[in-house]
Parts: C-alpha cells; sequence; structure tokens
C-alpha cells in the first residue's frame, strides 16, 4: 500500500544517506552471536537491548523498508502485515518479535496506530543497525531481512533480500524454532 504525503517527509537526510544501492552483505554464520544493539520499541513505550534477551528467549529480528509512515515498500507491507497478524504464533512458543524500520519515532509512532501494530517496532532512523547487520540498501531506506536467533543469541536462521525471495515467510520463520 503506498499513499502520499509531501515529497519533504519522503526525500529526508535518510534518504540521501541511504540512495546508493548497496547489496547485502551479511556474513554472519550460523552460530554466530549477531551484534548487539538498543533501540526504542515505538509500539510499547520502551527501550529494547538485544543481549537482554540473550539466554532468556528466541528472537526473531525482522528488518523491513518503510520510507514514511505512508509510504511502504510494495514487497515488505504484506510481510508487515502477515507477521502482525501471526504475531500471536510466535509469542504462543516464547519467541520474541523485533520489527525494525529506518522511520523516526514520529513516523514510526503513526505507522503502529494506522497498522494496528501489536509487536515490537524498533525506530532506527539512523540505520546504525540496519549497517551493523549489513542488510544492504537502495533508493532511499536499507533492504529487508530477517534473523533468527536462538535462546542464546546465536544465528540460526537467515534471509537477506533478493528480488527472487523478498521476505522469508511467517511458516518459514516459525519453522525455525521447532
Amino acid at each position: 500500500m503506498v499513499t502520499s504525503t509531501a515529497s519533504s517527509d519522503l526525500f529526508n537526510e535518510r534518504f540521501f544517506r541511504n540512495f546508493l544501492p548497496i547489496p547485502a552483505s551479511n556474513m554472519l554464520e550460523l552460530g554466530d552471536t549477531t551484534p548487539d544493539f538498543q533501540l526504542p520499541d515505538i509500539t510499547h513505550g520502551t527501550l529494547v537491548k538485544l543481549s537482554d534477551y540473550r539466554g532468556k528467549l528466541p528472537v526473531l529480528l525482522a528488518f523491513t523498508r518503510i520510507l514514511t509512515e505512508k509510504h511502504y515498500c510494495p514487497l515488505c507491507y504484506p510481510h508487515i502485515k502477515f507477521l502482525n497478524e501471526n504475531y500471536e504464533q510466535f509469542q504462543n512458543r516464547g519467541i520474541k518479535v523485533f520489527m525494525m524500520t529506518s522511520t523516526d519515532e514520529r513516523q514510526s509512532q503513526i505507522i503502529v496506530t494506522d497498522l494496528g501494530l501489536k509487536m515490537p517496532l524498533l525506530s532506527d532512523p539512523s540505520c546504525r543497525v540496519f549497517r551493523a547487520y549489513k542488510v544492504g540498501q537502495a533508493l532511499g531506506v536499507p533492504l529487508p531481512a530477517q534473523f533468527v536467533l536462538d535462546k542464546e543469541g546465536k544465528l540460526c536462521y537467515k534471509h537477506l533480500f533478493s528480488f527472487l525471495d523478498h521476505n522469508a515467510s511467517v511458516e518459514k520463520l516459525l519453522a525455525q524454532y521447532n
């Protein structure tokens, strides 16, 4: 779903910083500990530090492309909706889901409300975490990716964007926790 807002919202500093295409270059291997981060959870108004979940819960990191609060990547929008609709399945298995966006906190608050997000939406407007995970970028925003971490914070599965396979399906992500 792509709706329009003022072009100044779309063509911001983040857009120009991420304009040139850079393919995903994540070299994390299965069993590696992923980079730690601390970001605001817009959905629940808290601060999330990934390492706080190590040794406690498995985690799904779902990096997504949202250009502004009203401009969604047409390949990511359905994925966001499917993850949100199936959020309880992850919760019922004791899996912590974090969706990551490069929109700022104001835009992210609008997204949470407009999409009725139940899952935590983490705001990373500097794209620091997107870059740490080397997910790539194109046309103003980082590329989508999914990382499945076990209870100890070790990488069990990763899916990096390609034009043939944009995002890992909910079924594929849930299957990684069996």
